[in-house]
C-alpha cells in the first residue's frame, strides 16, 4: 500500500533483494565493515532484508551485534514508521543473540526520525539504496521546498522531490561506494532533470538503467514508470541497459541481475532483453530508453557518426504569435500584400508532401527585426485593431507601445530558404520537402543545410535509423504517437555528407522525393555501414 501524503510506494521484496545484489550488499561479503543508507525506510521494504543480510554477515564471521551500531542508518518523517523499524530490528537482533537492551541500543542508533534532505549528520555510506518518496514540488510544504531548493541545485523547475534524495546520496558515497534506486525515470528524459544528469554523469559510473514500466514491481498498482538505477562512485565504464516485460518476476529478476554483474553483452526473454554498452551519455545529455538492442546501436552510432547540427544543418521551429485567430489569415485578407507571409501548417504536410493551404501570417516585423510602424500599414493596423484581446495578453501589458507584436520574432533570413519541415506529433518521421518562400507555423519543426543536398538527408530521416534516435530520446505520447520537437532531432547522428558516394546520394534523394521508407532504409543502412539486421524496420 501506498500513503499520499507522503509519496511512499512499497516494494515487492524480490525487487528489494535484486538491488541489494546489484550493489554488492550480500552475506559472503564482511558487510560489518560497510555503511549502508537506507533515506526512506518507510515501513520496511528495504530496511528489513538489509538487517537481515548484515546479520547473516555478521554471524558468519562471529561479529557481535554490539559491534553493529554504525553499519545501517535509515531515515524516515514519520515517527510510526520509524518505530515499526526499530521494533523489526530489534527482534531480529534478539534473534541473533543480542540482549534487549543491547538491541534496542543498536536498534534506536541505527534509525532516525528526521528529513533525509535535511539532516546534518555527516555519513559517508558504501551504499545508498531505497525507493525514494514520490512528491512533485508544487506538492510541498512552502518552507520545506524552499529549505529544499536552497541545498540541492538539482530541485530544478517542477521536480520531484526525488531529485534531491539522488543528489543527496551521491553525495554521500565513498569512492566505489554503490547507489541504488527504484523510482519514476521521468528526469532521465525531462528539462527538470537535466541538472541530475549532470550530477549524476559527473560524479559516477552508470552501471546499470533497468526500465521496469510494465512489470508488477510494487506492492500497490501505480502509474510511476519506475526504473532501477544503479550508480557506483567512480569513472564511467561499461553500462547494461534493460527493458523488462509485465512478464518480469523474481526468477527473472535473479537473471537479469546476473546479467548485469556479468561480463555478458547480450541476453533476450520474454521477460526482459538486456544489452552491454560501451558508453553512457556524458552532461545532462537526455538518457535513451526503450528497446535496449535499439540504444546499443545508437551508442555505436553517437561514438561513430556526427549530429546533424555537427554537419552544418540548423533545427529550429516554426514562430509562435500567441494569438493565432488575429495573426494567420486566408491569404486573400484585405491587408497590404507585403505584410503577408505565407505559412506552412500542420495540415499543408500531413500527407508527407507540402501543399499550400494559403494561410498567411500578418507579419508585425521588418527585416531588421524591428517592428513596422502601423501608421504606415492602416490596413494591418486595421486588422489587428479587430482583436481587442491583442491587447490584454501579457506580452502586450509589458510592452505597451509593442502590443502588436508576435511572441517570436520572424526570421526573415529563413522564409526564402529551402527547408525540411516536419510535423510535431506524428508516430513515423516524415521529412518534407518546402523549397523556399514559406514560413513554418510553431506547430512544426525544420531543417536548414547550406552542406547538405536536402532531399539526400531527408531520405536519411525518412529511415529507421533517425526514427530509432526519436524513439529512444522523446516522449511518446497515448497512441503511440512520437514528439519530434529541435532537442530530439538534433540527437539524430548521420554520416558527413562529403562521406556519401553520388550514386548512393542519387538512391537516398530518389528514396525521398517518393516517400519510400523501404528504399530509404536501405540506402541509409549502406550510409550508415549497418546490417539490415542492425535495425528494426
Amino acid at each position: 500500500m501506498s500513503d499520499p501524503n507522503y509519496g511512499e510506494v512499497f516494494t515487492r521484496r524480490w525487487v528489494v533483494d535484486a538491488m541489494l545484489d546489484l550493489v554488492g550488499y550480500t552475506p559472503d561479503r564482511d558487510l560489518t565493515k560497510l555503511v549502508a543508507v537506507e533515506p526512506s525506510v518507510g515501513s520496511g521494504a528495504f530496511w528489513a532484508p538489509m538487517v537481515e543480510r548484515l546479520l547473516r554477515s555478521a554471524g558468519r564471521r562471529g561479529i557481535a551485534a554490539a559491534n553493529l551500531g554504525d553499519a545501517l542508518r535509515g531515515y524516515d518523517l514519520q515517527r510510526e514508521h520509524v518505530e515499526t523499524c526499530v521494533k523489526a530490528s530489534m527482534v531480529m537482533l534478539i534473534d541473533a543473540g543480542a540482549t534487549p537492551e543491547v538491541a534496542r541500543q543498536i536498534a534506536t542508533r541505527w534509525l532516525r526520525t528526521a528529513d533525509y534532505l535535511l539532516d546534518d549528520e555527516d555519513v559517508r555510506a558504501d551504499v545508498v539504496v531505497g525507493n525514494p518518496p514520490y512528491i512533485r514540488s508544487d506538492e510541498l510544504d512552502q518552507e520545506a521546498e524552499y529549505m529544499y531548493r536552497g541545498m540541492y541545485r538539482s530541485m530544478t523547475g517542477r521536480a520531484d522531490i526525488y531529485v534531491a534524495f539522488f543528489e543527496k546520496g551521491i553525495s554521500q558515497l565513498k569512492p566505489g561506494g554503490k547507489h541504488a534506486f527504484i523510482c519514476a525515470d521521468r528526469w532521465m528524459r525531462n528539462a527538470y532533470g537535466a541538472q541530475l544528469r549532470r550530477i549524476v554523469t559527473s560524479l559516477c559510473s552508470v552501471d546499470a538503467v533497468w526500465q521496469m514500466h510494465e512489470a508488477d514491481v510494487f506492492e500497490a498498482e501505480v502509474s510511476a514508470y519506475p526504473a532501477i538505477t544503479v550508480l557506483t562512485r567512480a569513472g564511467q565504464g561499461k553500462a547494461v541497459i534493460a527493458e523488462c516485460t509485465a512478464d518480469f518476476d523474481e526468477d527473472a529478476a535473479k537473471r537479469l541481475t546476473r546479467f548485469t554483474l556479468s561480463d555478458e553483452t547480450v541476453e533476450h526473454s520474454a521477460a526482459f532483453s538486456a544489452h552491454r554498452i560501451a558508453h553512457w551519455f556524458a552532461g545532462d545529455d537526455l538518457w535513451p530508453a526503450g528497446d535496449p538492442d535499439s540504444i546499443a546501436l545508437l551508442d555505436d552510432l553517437n561514438a561513430r557518426f556526427p549530429t546533424i547540427e555537427q554537419t552544418g544543418a540548423k533545427v529550429g521551429i516554426g514562430v509562435a504569435t500567441g494569438a493565432d485567430k488575429a495573426y494567420i489569415v486566408p491569404a486573400d485578407v484585405d491587408v497590404e500584400e507585403d505584410r503577408k507571409l505565407p505559412m506552412i501548417m500542420t495540415n499543408d504536410v500531413r500527407k508527407g508532401i507540402f501543399t499550400w493551404g494559403g494561410s498567411v501570417l500578418l507579419n508585425p516585423w521588418l527585416p531588421d527585426g524591428s517592428l513596422v510602424d502601423l501608421k504606415a500599414f492602416p490596413k494591418l493596423a486595421a486588422q489587428y485593431a479587430s482583436h481587442p484581446k491583442l491587447r490584454e495578453r501579457y506580452v502586450a501589458r509589458k510592452q505597451p507601445d509593442a502590443w502588436f507584436k508576435t511572441i517570436d520574432k520572424v526570421n526573415h533570413a529563413l522564409i526564402a530558404q529551402p527547408k525540411l519541415v516536419l510535423q510535431d506529433m506524428k508516430a513515423q518521421i516524415t521529412p518534407v520537402y518546402e523549397e523556399g518562400g514559406h514560413y513554418p507555423h510553431h506547430n512544426l519543426y525544420w531543417i536548414t543545410a547550406e552542406t547538405w543536398d536536402l532531399k539526400v538527408l531527408g531520405g536519411l530521416l525518412l529511415s529507421s535509423v533517425a526514427q530509432s534516435f526519436i524513439e529512444a530520446y522523446c516522449v511518446r505520447m497515448r497512441g503511440g504517437t512520437l514528439r519530434f520537437q529541435s532537442q530530439y532531432l538534433r540527437k539524430i547522428r548521420v554520416p558527413d555528407p562529403s562521406t556519401i558516394s553520388p550514386e548512393l546520394a542519387a538512391e537516398l534523394a530518389s528514396a525521398f522525393e517518393r516517400g519510400d521508407r523501404e528504399a530509404a532504409n536501405r540506402a541509409s543502412l549502406r550510409a550508415y555501414g549497418l546490417r539490415a539486421d542492425n535495425v528494426a524496420a
